[in-house]
């Protein structure tokens, strides 16, 4: 009867054993919480129209900056936008003055979680500048620039100019090799670099076209206009790719160190076997109970003899 109950105590006492166990554990889980992986947005834009120009007057002193962006947009801030004309005031006598006039003029600004692109399309445009209202700067009938940049991959940038291009009347004829320079006696010369690409590990940028203007119309009251205009422009950042969780080495590997006080027992595989400090006390606890509980039993069987 003895050895029942003793049979019985020490199997609760090891199911009391195991349980407490559980219960460290899950608690050394639930205290190292979940790991949060950061991950980086991409970005993304897109421009049809962008001058940067300085607009000197005939009958004063100063200069008029002459700053257009037209469509504009960013994401993930931005999605898309669509427009024929913009307009300037204030130098043809307060009228507005019409900089860009197009049949398409588009860009567009995405970003997903893994992948951001800017887009833009530019076709049937005719860009004036002030002094010369009759006379474009340039004519194009499509340019076209896409920025592509997609997590882990090589980011792409694209520009393409499409059909004819007509620079202060003249049509030209552009090369990819270096710049196209056109000059009209008595008007001024425009320089024209085409298709733009740059691109490193995450971001991508491409222009379709930009110019380096330098006119003097002598007209509306204008001198001298001086700058840059850069047609169909898009850029990305790819978003930050996810990181993949280290693998733990496999069992047999190679021998796993673990730091321990000086004259501390060495305790072998305790890393791979998932073993605690506490395992060689819980293990030597079991130990003395199966001992004693075997002593017992012996005592009850010559109790019984006798």
């Amino acid at each position: 009867m003895n050895s029942i109950n003793f049979r019985t105590s020490a199997r609760r006492s090891a199911a009391a054993v195991t349980a407490a166990l559980l219960v460290a554990g899950s608690a050394a889980l639930a205290g190292a919480g979940p790991a949060r992986a950061t991950e980086d947005q991409g970005r993304a834009s897109a421009v049809v129209l962008r001058t940067g120009l300085d607009v000197s007057l005939l009958d004063k002193t100063v200069t008029v900056p002459l700053a257009v962006s037209l469509n504009e947009v960013r994401a993930p801030r931005s999605a898309e936008q669509t427009a024929l004309t913009a307009r300037l005031d204030g130098v043809d006598g307060g009228e507005p003055f019409t900089v860009l006039r197009a049949e398409v003029a588009r860009a567009a600004a995405t970003v997903t979680a893994g992948k951001a692109e800017g887009t833009t399309r530019l076709a049937g445009a005719r860009l004036h500048v002030p002094g010369l209202p009759l006379l474009s700067l340039i004519e194009v009938e499509s340019v076209t620039s896409t920025a592509t940049c997609e997590a882990g991959r090589a980011p792409v940038a694209d520009s393409r100019v499409i059909g004819t291009v007509t620079v202060l009347g003249k049509r030209v004829t552009l090369t990819a090799g270096g710049p196209t320079d056109v000059k009209v006696p008595g008007v001024g010369g425009v320089r024209l670099d085409l298709s733009e690409r740059q691109t490193t590990s995450r971001t991508a940028a491409a222009t379709a076209l930009r110019l380096t203007v330098s006119v003097d119309p002598l007209d509306l009251n204008v001198a001298e206009v001086h700058g840059t205009v850069t047609l169909a422009e898009a850029t990305c950042e790819a978003p930050a790719a996810a990181e993949e969780p280290a693998e733990s080495p496999a069992a047999g590997s190679g021998p796993v160190s673990e730091a321990r006080p000086q004259g501390a027992p060495a305790q072998a595989d305790l890393a791979r076997t998932g073993g605690g400090t506490a395992t060689p006390y819980i293990a030597g606890g079991a130990l003395a109970l199966v001992a004693a509980g075997g002593g017992a039993l012996v005592l009850a069987r010559r109790r019984a003899r006798g």
